[in-house]
């Protein structure tokens, strides 16, 4: 079975999450942002075997962390999509426009695309390429827990901002359409900063998608 913790990090907030498969004990971190000795104490006190990273974007509050925690565990950098390499290749700028501490640049060790699996233990994991917020971003969906790790595409009663650079709304607003609710109603997204939800109550009731 799959379990998880969401650990919030950084000033900004932004939902880190832990998982592993409970049969095996391995895991990984979603969008690591920063806060490394939090998330290396959580994965001590679960007595976890942290086996990769896995990034939805490119933002450095969702990648700030990354780097150290790769580095010193030895592990792989998964993800995001390809498109979204220019913003990795700017982490200085990023820092400084986010006025965050600076980060060493890294180049994941995997791109991910439309249809590809990820596998934790003996968990599965489908890839959804969603661009708009960022032009690589992508959506991890695990079927047999109905749950998906949403970045910035969705929250709760909102969507992902699209005015940074190559931001797009429209095709934000199509991946939410298209590709999220596509889905069942009663999976539930984690978002990257905020509250959980269900696909269908964003269908029915997001102000932004109606």
């Amino acid at each position: 079975m799959l379990k998880y913790q969401i650990i919030p990090v950084t000033p900004y907030q932004q939902n880190c999450t832990l998982l592993w498969c409970d049969k095996t004990n391995h895991a990984a971190l979603i969008d690591p942002g920063g806060d490394v000795p939090i998330l290396l104490d959580a994965i001590k006190k679960n007595q976890l075997d942290l086996k990769q990273i896995w990034l939805t974007h490119g933002h450095l509050d969702h990648i700030g962390g990354t780097e150290e925690i790769a580095s010193s565990s030895d592990i792989p950098i998964i993800g995001p999509h390809h498109d979204d390499f220019f913003w990795l290749d700017i982490l200085a700028q990023q820092c400084e426009m986010f006025n965050f501490p600076a980060v060493k640049n890294f180049t994941p060790d995997k791109w991910l695309n439309e249809g590809d699996t990820l596998t934790l233990g003996e968990e599965q994991f489908e890839i959804l390429h969603t661009p708009g917020h960022t032009p690589g971003h992508i959506v991890i969906v695990h079927h047999a827990s109905k749950t998906l790790w949403v970045g910035d595409v969705l929250f709760k009663q909102s969507i992902g901002r699209t005015d940074f650079p190559r931001g797009n709304h429209g095709d934000l607003i199509a991946s939410i359409k298209n590709k999220l609710f596509a889905l069942p109603d009663d999976y539930q997204f984690v978002p990257g900063h905020g509250p959980c939800g269900t696909l269908g109550d964003e269908e029915r009731n997001n102000p932004f998608l109606q």
